[in-house]
């Protein structure tokens, strides 16, 4: 199938889901995490995943990581099944917390996956020092995580996750537990590293503005078991001003995830 990115160029699928279902077996019986979940996301997209507590966003963010394992339908990463993209090292993934260890410095943090990917000493020093400037952390790699703020530490968290040079960047609520001042800082930062590196971005969000300001694509999803209640193609400009969450076109588009949220509601669960 063929897919078009941010820029309307037709490409192939990077993440490709059909008929997705995915069921956990538990002591009190299955619990339906996901149910026939239906998308597309192509190369350079930058795609928000936004529904209620519990209706399956992280799951299927999981699914795609090789984490999960769907129990139904098909789900491919640039062609292949996720555990085989998982070898192939196409994805990075930030987690809620940033999980620094607090015994390593920022730039011991950040080059632990290429340690373990067995990359020169001096490959690793290029690629900390690269990506430690991509998220503003030059001149921090020798602080340790506690010194540091919690903006600073997911940024930290970010960077590592980019320092194998991913075409992926999988991101589960980042940035849910700072402030609104913090989050705003790290919501332009984080388009700023999109537009600098062209990745392929999949990112879970409980904030319908965070959702709106990021994507092109918005994904509203239902309670469980989660369904695709709305795929939202944005027309607001790459570049993107904080100012811009006061134009009609952003309430607009704020509105219809709204309302995408509340229809998921009418489904039985």
């Amino acid at each position: 199938m063929i897919a078009r990115n941010a820029g309307g160029a037709q490409v192939a699928p990077v993440v490709e889901a059909r008929g997705v279902g995915l069921t956990f077996q538990t002591a009190d019986g299955p619990v339906h995490a996901l149910k026939d979940v239906n998308l597309t996301i192509a190369k350079g997209d930058f795609v928000s995943f936004i529904g209620p507590s519990g209706c399956g966003k992280t799951t299927f963010l999981r699914a795609i990581a090789a984490l999960e394992a769907p129990t139904e339908g098909s789900l491919t990463v640039n062609g292949m099944t996720p555990d085989a993209a998982r070898r192939a090292r196409a994805y990075g993934y930030v987690f809620q917390a940033a999980g620094l260890y607090p015994w390593r410095t920022i730039a011991g943090n950040v080059k632990l996956p290429l340690e373990i990917m067995g990359f020169s000493r001096a490959e690793q020093d290029a690629r900390v020092a690269k990506v430690l400037e991509l998220v503003e952390l030059t001149g921090f790699g020798k602080k340790f995580p506690w010194q540091l703020s919690g903006g600073m530490q997911q940024r930290a968290s970010i960077a590592r996750a980019l320092a194998f040079d991913a075409d992926i960047l999988l991101m589960d609520e980042p940035f849910g537990a700072l402030d609104e001042i913090v989050r705003d800082r790290l919501n332009e930062e984080l388009l700023k590293l999109w537009n600098n590196t062209g990745k392929t971005i999949g990112f879970v969000t409980h904030s319908i503005p965070e959702a709106v300001y990021l994507s092109t694509k918005i994904v509203v999803m239902s309670p469980r078991p989660g369904r695709i209640t709305d795929v939202i193609e944005s027309p607001l400009p790459r570049v993107r001003p904080l100012e811009i969450r006061d134009t009609p076109e952003f309430m607009a588009i704020a509105h219809r995830v709204r309302e995408g949220l509340r229809a998921g509601h009418s489904y039985d669960v």
